[in-house]
C-alpha cells in the first residue's frame, strides 16, 4: 500500500509534533508503506511510574519518572536519563524517537529509548539524589537490560548517577552488570573519550560542512550557545582548528570577544566560579537572544530545545547552523533557514558522537576490555566522518536539506530492517 501524507502536524513548540513533521516529509521522499509508518511513529513502549522518596527532612515526596523506548528494531534500545522539571511525556517520547534516528544515521546497532523524572536536581542533595536514582532504577527493572535497554546521562544527571543506576542494578541481578548503563565513571567501566565524545562529533561534523561550503576554518567564526559538556567541548575543540569563537553563552547570558573568546580560560573560570561565566572578564556581556544572530561563519546551539524559532529564523547571519543541542531548531524555522540558504547540520547526526562513544562503552565492557583516548577518538571521528558523506550525498540525490536528508538515512535503515526481520 502506498504512503499517503497525513495531515500537517501543527508545530506549537511540541518537540514530538516537531520531529513528526520531518519524519512525514522523509517518509514521502522515501515513498514509506502504510504499515511501516505506523509502526516506526509509534513507541513500542511507555513506562510511566510514580517514585516516592524520602527527603532529608523525613518528608516523602512523589516524584514521576518516565521511560519511553521508541524502537528495538536495530537492536537494544539506547538512551539518556534527564532529571528536570520541565520533563513531560511527549518531550521524553521525541526523544527517544531522535535517538532511534541517531543511531540508524551512525550506523551503530542501537534502537531510541528515552527516560526521565521530573524533579530539580539544583534543589536537592546528594543524598536525595541517590535515592531517587536507586528508586527510579528499581522500579525500571524489568525494563532495563544489557540486551534490552541501556540508559545513559542527560541534562541533570551524570557519572555519578550511572554508577547508581549500574549498583542498583547489579544488586537485583545478583552480580555486577557493567554494561547495562553507559556514560559511567571509568574506574566502573567507563570508556575514555566519552567526556568530550558529543562535543568533538560536532567539530567533526561542522569541519565536514565548512569543507563542502568552501569555508577555510582558519578564516572561520564561530558563535557557541551553551557551555555545558557539549558546548564548552565544541568551543575548545573548534578553536584548535584554527576557527576563531567570537561568543559563548550559559545560563547567567551571553558573552562576545571581537578578538575571539580564550576558550581555555572559559573553561577554567566556570570551574573557579561555580559552573558559571558570570562575569566573565574575557569578553562583553550580551544578551542571550543576541548571541544567536551574531554575524559569523558557524552557528552552535548547544543548550536546549527550540532557541530557533519561525520568531529570531529571518535574522539569522550565520552560513552554516551545527545543532549541539537535541532539537535546537523548530520545523517552521527550517523553512527560513532553507530559503536564507543557510545550512543546518541536524541533532541527530551533529551530536551523534555521544551515542557512538556510548557504544564503544558498551562494546568494551561486553569484551572485558578498554580501549585506548586515540582509539576511541579515531574511530569515532570515522563514524561521524563517514555518516556526514553519507547524509550530504542523500541530500544531493533527493535535492533536500541535510535535516530531511539525515531523516531519510535512518528511516531507510531502521524501516529496511524491519522488512527484513519480517515484521510482526
Amino acid at each position: 500500500m502506498a504512503y499517503i501524507e497525513p495531515a500537517p502536524i501543527k508545530d506549537k513548540g511540541n518537540p514530538f509534533e516537531s520531529m513528526m513533521s520531518r519524519f512525514n516529509i522523509a517518509a514521502q521522499h522515501l515513498g514509506l508503506s502504510e504499515q511501516v509508518y505506523n509502526v516506526l511513529k509509534t513507541p513500542s513502549k511507555q513506562v510511566i511510574v510514580s517514585l516516592p522518596v524520602t527527603m532529608d527532612n523525613g518528608s516523602i515526596r512523589v516524584f514521576e519518572g518516565y521511560r519511553i523506548i521508541h524502537s528495538n528494531i536495530l537492536g537494544p534500545s539506547k538512551g539518556g536519563v534527564r532529571f528536570d522539571l520541565d520533563v513531560n511525556i511527549d518531550e521524553v517520547k521525541a526523544l527517544a524517537a531522535w535517538m532511534t534516528w541517531k543511531c540508524a544515521v551512525v550506523d551503530i546497532p542501537f534502537g531510541g529509548a528515552k527516560g526521565g523524572i521530573t524533579c530539580n536536581p539544583r534543589e536537592m542533595s546528594a543524598g536525595e539524589m541517590e535515592r531517587l536514582t536507586r528508586a527510579y532504577t528499581l522500579a525500571m527493572n524489568g525494563v532495563f537490560g544489557e540486551d534490552r535497554d541501556i540508559p545513559a546521562p542527560d541534562m541533570g544527571t551524570g557519572p555519578r548517577e550511572m554508577a547508581w543506576m549500574m549498583d542498583q542494578y547489579s544488586r537485583a541481578q545478583g552480580t555486577t552488570v557493567n554494561s547495562v548503563v553507559t556514560g559511567k565513571p571509568v574506574v566502573l567501566g567507563g570508556s575514555l573519550g566519552r567526556e568530550e565524545a558529543t562535543g568533538r562529533g560536532v567539530m567533526i561534523s561542522a569541519m565536514a560542512a565548512m569543507e563542502k561550503l568552501q569555508i577555510n576554518p582558519f578564516n572561520a567564526t564561530c558563535a557557541v550557545q551553551g557551555f555545558g559538556n557539549v558546548g564548552s567541548w565544541a568551543a575548545r575543540l573548534l578553536q584548535e582548528r584554527g576557527t576563531k569563537v567570537l561568543a559563548i553563552s550559559d545560563i547567567s547570558g551571553a558573552y562576545y570577544n571581537e578578538e575571539g573568546v580564550d576558550i581555555s580560560k572559559a573553561i577554567e573560570f566556570r570551574k573557579e566560579n561555580g559552573g558559571s561565566l558570570e562575569g566573565f572578564p574575557g569578553a562583553e556581556s550580551i544578551s542571550s537572544e543576541e548571541i544567536l544572530l551574531l554575524d559569523v561563519d558557524v552557528l552552535v546551539p548547544a543548550a536546549v530545545e527550540d532557541v530557533i524559532t519561525e520568531d529570531n529564523a529571518k535574522d539569522i547571519k550565520a552560513k552554516l547552523i551545527v545543532e549541539g543541542a537535541n532539537g535546537p531548531t523548530s520545523s517552521k524555522a527550517d523553512a527560513i533557514l532553507n530559503e536564507k540558504g543557510i545550512w543546518s547540520v541536524p541533532d541527530i547526526l551533529a551530536n551523534a558522537g555521544g551515542v557512538t562513544v556510548s557504544y564503544f562503552e558498551w562494546v568494551q565492557n561486553r569484551l572485558g576490555y578498554k580501549w585506548t583516548k586515540d582509539r576511541v577518538n579515531r574511530r569515532s571521528d570515522r563514524i561521524m566522518k563517514t555518516a556526514f558523506d553519507r547524509v550530504y550525498k542523500t541530500s544531493q540525490k533527493y535535492n533536500t536539506s541535510l535535516r530531511i536528508a539525515a531523516y531519510i538515512v535512518a528511516i531507510d535503515k531502521v524501516s529496511k530492517t524491519y522488512e527484513y526481520r519480517g515484521g510482526y
